[in-house]
């Protein structure tokens, strides 16, 4: 601090006073930081689709005399498949010139696998009064009949037979269908495989019933009956059998056949034969005769039943 003295006067000079430090300003730079541009990654285009090949459809073309079940005996399939593959409700409103469609075998698989349960149901067939004997050839014979105890009519019923050693290893198998086209509620239809071969040396055989479908009993005609049965021959040897077929029904019956079989004294079957008669279309109230030579397998025979069959000719509708 100055201080000037004079003239009785004492001036006091303040100090200059210090200018105040101007306040810096803080600036934040915030400099942004953009996102990394993602990649873009490689299209990978579609996988073309590999077309699937319908199979051509197999078309049968009804003709006069064919029936729904003679159809399916040609093609291999059961008539339930037929009905379903073509919604048919009646087979017996078959026409003349109606086309059919025939399923494949995958697709009835298909739908049988579809309503099968886990545990396979046993077919609800007893077979009974077996016989083997060995064949003039030196091969096997299987012979004996079918109960139908199912409750339901059935049809293509078909038997197979497995040949098992001591240890239960199979050494052959075979299998046949049974002699009658319809088997029917508490009938019984004989049937007889054979082994063109000697199968080899077994202990033991399976007998089962491997196939049978419910049947459409309205395609056949059963009033037919067997009369003036009589068989002549040696007790070991060929035996003649001769009858009459007589149509006790209201229509005529065409395709008409007998089953012939032929029992030794347990009970077996030692012979089964199917023929035609003489004449295979029986009118109304008509009959037709037959004659047949039955060789047993074994013996002595103790007695023969005769079975006729056949179809309704009214299971086609003629135009």
């Amino acid at each position: 601090m100055l201080v000037l003295a004079g003239c009785g006067q004492v001036i006091t000079l303040s100090p200059t006073p210090t200018p105040a430090p101007t306040a810096t300003l803080s600036v934040n730079v915030v400099v942004a930081t953009l996102a990394p541009t993602a990649t873009p990654a490689p299209y990978t285009p579609e996988p073309t689709p590999t077309p699937t090949v319908t199979p051509t459809p197999v078309i049968h073309v009804i003709r006069s005399g064919e029936t729904l079940l003679s159809v399916a005996v040609d093609y291999g399939v059961s008539v339930a498949a037929l009905q379903d593959a073509n919604g048919i409700l009646d087979p017996r409103l078959l026409q003349v010139g109606q086309e059919l469609i025939i399923p494949r075998q995958e697709e009835i698989d298909a739908a049988v696998a579809a309503t099968l349960t886990p545990t396979p149901t046993p077919l609800p067939l007893a077979i009974e009064n077996v016989h083997f004997g060995e064949t003039t050839i030196g091969g096997l014979s299987v012979l004996g009949e079918v109960f139908n105890n199912s409750g339901t009519p059935l049809e293509q019923v078909r038997v197979g037979v497995t040949l098992l050693d001591d240890g239960g290893a199979e050494v052959s198998s075979a299998d046949g269908l049974v002699a009658l086209d319809l088997v029917d509620v508490n009938e019984r239809a004989p049937f007889a495989i054979l082994f063109g071969e000697s199968p080899g040396k077994f202990s033991r055989y399976q007998i089962y019933p491997a196939r049978a479908v419910p049947a459409y009993v309205g395609s056949y005609y059963r009033d037919l009956e067997v009369t003036d049965l009589q068989s002549t021959g040696e007790r070991y040897a060929s035996y003649t059998v001769t009858g009459r077929v007589k149509n006790t029904g209201p229509e005529e019956a065409v395709q008409v056949q007998v089953v012939l079989t032929a029992y030794d004294a347990l009970g077996r079957v030692v012979a089964t034969r199917k023929i035609d008669p003489d004449h295979n279309v029986v009118p109304r109230g008509g009959e037709t005769t037959f004659t047949a030579v039955l060789a047993p397998a074994g013996g002595p025979v103790e007695r023969i039943g005769a079975v006729a069959q056949g179809r309704r000719i009214s299971a086609v509708q003629q135009p």
